[in-house]
């Protein structure tokens, strides 16, 4: 008999392969140049359409960001904002992306740190890994390094990042508390946690919550705002702050739905306006560090 750690482990293992499988799917799509190749809403991999719009990855960068980008990268971008416009981002910083995919937000980010800094971007997706390379090497940006790795054990040395960013990943883990001890580790002292990400506000029907396909198009793994700053706050992080981007009504919430098996009106009448774009901000403390206290290998303050 599977004890309850075991059976955890193999649900989070199986949420992992869904996730990899469908994002490895629409990187194939957008290696070939596929305008469909987005795994939130109801177009490409998550649904049954084949509409190149839908409401969560739509017009999330313009086009003075993304000139010079090879298209490839702007294609396999499956985010639901742009954290690299509201990230502050300096020279010679070192920033982080957790979930990289085709590596647009990592390539962005390169271009604001400089050739001081540099940008890492994390995935556990071989086919996103490979189209992030590519787009590096056409982009010609020498400051880029993509890993691959799960966000739930980061492939970084504890306190070796200024900033990390994400964009629309961290609702996919099945362990985001994980998730967020891992990004406070990685953290310098007084580093940013600066992400977007879907976020919940309110009660979701539990089906949508039990609906895999859903939680891979971004909507059912979503937290809920208060939970999200809970956990913030449990992993140590301070400054935390919820910033609304997005706010999805009934009819976003019908897309969100198309393909899914569900009654798509009946159940976006009961999640319209629950479900928004937020960007997501907290900073890592530097008090302890300043008082000659030490940090432990999880990279959580070990006396206070």
């Amino acid at each position: 008999m599977k004890t309850q750690a075991q059976s955890t482990e193999t649900d989070l293992s199986q949420l992992q392969a869904v996730v990899r499988d469908k994002y490895g799917q629409a990187a194939q799509r957008a290696a070939q140049g596929d305008t469909s190749a987005s795994c939130c809403g109801s177009s490409g991999c998550c649904g049954t359409t084949t509409e190149a719009w839908d409401p969560i990855t739509a017009d999330l960068y313009d086009e003075g960001q993304t000139a010079g980008l090879p298209p490839k990268a702007l294609l396999a971008s499956l985010g639901c904002g742009n954290p690299t416009a509201l990230a502050e981002l300096h020279e010679g910083e070192t920033v982080l992306d957790l979930g990289s995919g085709g590596g647009i937000d990592v390539l962005l980010s390169a271009r604001r740190v400089g050739p001081t800094g540099h940008a890492y971007g994390v995935d556990m997706t071989d086919e996103m890994l490979a189209l992030a390379e590519e787009n590096r090497q056409k982009a010609g940006a020498t400051n880029v390094t993509f890993l691959k790795g799960e966000i739930e054990r980061i492939p970084l040395p504890n306190a070796s990042v200024d900033v990390i960013i994400s964009n629309c990943v961290i609702n996919l883990s099945g362990d985001k508390r994980q998730v967020l001890r891992e990004a406070f580790r990685v953290l310098k002292p007084g580093g940013r946690f600066a992400v977007s990400d879907v976020v919940v506000r309110g009660d979701v029907p539990d089906a949508v919550r039990r609906n895999m396909e859903l939680w891979v198009g971004c909507v059912a793994g979503a937290l809920e705002e208060q939970e999200y700053r809970a956990l913030l706050a449990d992993a140590g992080f301070e400054d935390i702050d919820v910033e609304v981007t997005r706010v999805y009504a009934a009819d976003d919430a019908a897309a969100f739905l198309d393909g899914s098996g569900l009654d798509a009106a009946e159940f976006a009448r009961e999640i319209d306006g629950k479900f928004v774009s937020a960007f997501v901000r907290a900073t890592k403390p530097v008090a302890a560090e300043k008082e000659g206290c030490c940090t432990g290998s999880d990279g959580l303050p070990c006396c206070v």
